[in-house]
């Protein structure tokens, strides 16, 4: 494989829609990725928190080939052991009641929205059905996440928008309780904005949501697609606002590399979600099943207390770096802001250079490492953006 042929093939023939790294990469092991002339590439991005285990990791890749080998798929209309076996373990690590699996984090926040809608209309009949979300919010790419996202950005070129979705600004209750009114079914909040800036939410403004979703019989939605599975140093980072949601979405670290998105909603809500209320062809895939609960297994608290050791190493050297303002999120979602002069996407230029690879969000600089990371890899990393900001004037035009 040679890596300029495999990008002006892409360009060629894949539609123009993501803004790529100029590299290629052919293979992988645990932190690191490998291009196909030998480059070595420390991988801080896991594919956007998608590689939980890290790349290629042997027992989540035998158990995906032994289910491979032995039933791809069979749709919905059947059942399958990797799926029970899933959904049984999701919803007793959550406390959850049912799960619904789809194939992505757009589709699982789909799902919660149609789920909190039907819950309303069943108690409520026709015309409660606004969600309100917060300002800066990511949701996803399909129309209805799109328009949950509360971003003006995202708002444009594909309308008409969908109707029925509100924002208020993160950590502002006074606001947020303003927009509710008859029309409201649900509030929904990402306990970290991920694409917006990798900012935490305020553990008293989050208790005053629950609250005031308890006060007006609102659905409590929380999209965990980015800090659920491990990802902020507990299974949900729920767990660490000691928030009991009713609706909460899970994706991109589930599947360990495959792609899966699932709903886990509490009693209140399964009790309207009969035969028919929602599908998903490719949901709960033997295959992808089987790599998840090789994910979930290994998600011990051993592990998740070396995810939090690993978080703090990683953001006490952060905050030591040239250059540095503020280190954001939460475990191993970090986010860096830097002096004004210095930005994030040229830091990232530079880290990739020097075979670091790392992510931005908005501002910032964004890691997501895998969870398997060790402390030598994130002192190499420290290492490697040390260099980098000590080589950048933010003073220079």
């Amino acid at each position: 494989m040679d890596s300029e042929k495999v990008i002006a093939r892409d360009n060629n023939y894949v539609l123009h829609t993501y803004n790529r790294n100029p590299i290629v990469l052919e293979k992988g092991h645990g932190v690191h990725a490998y291009g196909p002339e030998g480059q070595n590439y420390l991988d801080f991005t896991s594919g956007i928190g998608v590689n939980s285990l890290g790349y290629c990791d042997l027992e989540w890749a035998e158990a995906v080939s032994r289910q491979a080998h032995k039933l791809q798929h069979t749709s919905n209309l059947y059942y399958t052991a990797p799926c029970s076996k899933l959904a049984k373990a999701l919803c007793r690590r959550t406390g959850m009641s049912k799960v619904f699996f789809g194939n992505s984090g757009a589709e699982a926040n789909e799902g919660a929205i149609k789920a909190a809608r039907k819950y309303s209309h069943d108690r409520y009949g026709d015309g409660r059905s606004t969600v309100i979300t917060l300002v800066n919010s990511f949701h996803g790419r399909t129309l209805a996440t799109l328009t949950a996202t509360g971003q003006a950005g995202f708002h444009q070129y594909f309308g008409p928008f969908n109707e029925g979705f509100a924002y208020a600004p993160a950590g502002d209750i006074d606001t947020l309780t303003k927009l509710v009114d008859e029309h409201t079914c649900a509030i929904m909040l990402e306990l970290v904005q991920g694409e917006g800036g990798v900012v935490a939410l305020d553990p008293l403004f989050v208790q005053e949501v629950r609250s005031l979703c308890d006060e007006k019989d609102l659905c409590l939605i929380v999209d965990e697609v980015q800090t659920g599975v491990g990802r902020t140093g507990t299974f949900l980072a729920c767990e660490q606002y000691n928030l009991r949601p009713d609706i909460v979405t899970l994706a991109k670290g589930l599947g360990g590399g495959l792609p899966i998105g699932a709903v886990l909603v509490n009693d209140k809500i399964a009790a309207g979600m009969g035969p028919g209320t929602h599908g998903s062809t490719f949901g709960g895939n033997p295959v992808v099943c089987a790599g998840a609960n090789v994910v979930l297994g290994r998600l011990d608290e051993r592990f998740l207390a070396a995810v939090r050791e690993h978080g703090a190493q990683l953001r006490a050297g952060l905050e030591k770096l040239p250059h540095v303002t503020e280190v954001s999120g939460l475990g191993l979602m970090l986010g860096v802001q830097f002096e004004d002069g210095i930005q994030a996407a040229d830091v990232l230029a530079a880290c990739r250079e020097r075979g670091l690879l790392v992510l931005t969000a908005k501002t910032r600089l964004r890691l997501l490492p895998p969870l398997v990371v060790t402390a030598h890899d994130i002192e190499r990393a420290l290492v490697i953006l040390d260099e980098v900001l000590c080589g950048m004037d933010p003073l220079r035009p």
